[in-house]
């Protein structure tokens, strides 16, 4: 039997993308999608790629009063913070439906973090607890028997899925971590704004939210200090790339004592060798090689005569990261 599955904002850039996926997965039938602002509206309107494409009771979107009433086997919210964990919790409480939030709602185990994060307080603290960290190569165990699954923020998985491995096992030093990224405009949602409306982002590139300000830094402080066992100070600068997906990051770590490259590289061929899409590749990865695949790929490089590494990892946003 197919598991049956709803979706919640379904017309944003995220849930276009997740229905795609569904849609080729032979185990699941996807039972509703949901859009507060356009519901009663055939989903091929607003998306016209996906007409005859849908099963019947999921070709018009419904409300998401009319989704909540419903149990699903899953449930997959696309909605922004603060509004997912507010979503969501209906599904929670009756017992049968398992949610994945693709939010940032419940990424951080800690409320006063999450508040100073995302400047207003948690809206189900008491969640907080029971929810994992939805990063399969990290936490696959622990996933399957969740209830609530976060989804990992897309900065933070092209970063620390190369970096939890090395700290774990002690190859690289926890302090002088600088993570540089660049991303794709899908990053920033489906609604432009100045920020990221064609006119100011067509070729032109930028930095924004510099050093220890962008609200995913957090996220990865919190995964890499899990990993390893102690305080991490990473500093993160992302960057709009005008382009429309993917995700490039560079990282700069400090080896440790007696450490080289090749160990780097054979910490990663340990921790990932039954790893389906993460993979440490030959040549520097480029963007185009992962797009529109669940994949990470990564390679490293030390510079002659130093102790630092500098670490290359591409992602595409709206696959491996959301």
């Amino acid at each position: 039997m197919k598991l049956r599955i709803g979706i919640l904002g379904a017309t944003g850039l995220t849930g276009a993308e997740l229905v795609r996926l569904l849609l080729r997965h032979p185990q699941v039938e996807i039972s509703w999608l949901s859009s507060e602002s356009q519901a009663g509206t055939a989903y091929d309107t607003v998306y016209p790629a996906f007409a005859f494409r849908l099963p019947e009771a999921a070709s018009k979107l419904i409300s998401m009063e009319e989704a909540q009433k419903t149990q699903p086997d899953a449930v997959f919210s696309c909605l922004p913070h603060a509004a997912s964990a507010e979503a969501i919790e209906p599904f929670l409480c009756n017992g049968k439906t398992k949610v994945i939030d693709l939010s940032a709602d419940y990424r951080l185990s800690d409320a006063a973090n999450y508040a100073t994060t995302y400047a207003h307080e948690h809206p189900h603290p008491e969640r907080l607890a029971e929810a994992v960290y939805g990063l399969t190569e990290i936490y696959r165990d622990e996933i399957a028997k969740a209830k609530l699954v976060a989804n990992p923020g897309c900065y933070p998985t092209s970063v620390i899925l190369p970096l939890i491995p090395l700290l774990k096992a002690g190859v690289i030093q926890r302090s002088g971590i600088i993570a540089d990224s660049k991303s794709g405009i899908s990053g920033a949602g489906r609604k432009a704004t100045e920020a990221t409306h064609f006119v100011f982002r067509n070729e032109n590139f930028a930095a924004y939210k510099v050093g220890d300000q962008h609200r995913h830094l957090p996220e990865i402080r919190e995964q890499l200090e899990i990993a390893a066992g102690g305080k991490v100070k990473p500093l993160f600068t992302p960057h709009y790339v005008p382009m429309e997906r993917g995700i490039l990051s560079t990282i700069y770590v400090e080896l440790a004592s007696g450490k080289t490259v090749a160990d780097v590289e054979a910490c990663w061929n340990k921790a990932y060798a039954d790893s389906a899409f993460v993979h440490a590749v030959k040549e520097f990865p480029q963007t185009a090689d992962v797009t529109r695949t669940n994949a990470c790929h990564f390679k490293a490089y030390q510079p002659a005569g130093t102790s630092r590494v500098i670490i290359v990892s591409a992602i595409d946003n709206m696959v491996k990261g959301a």
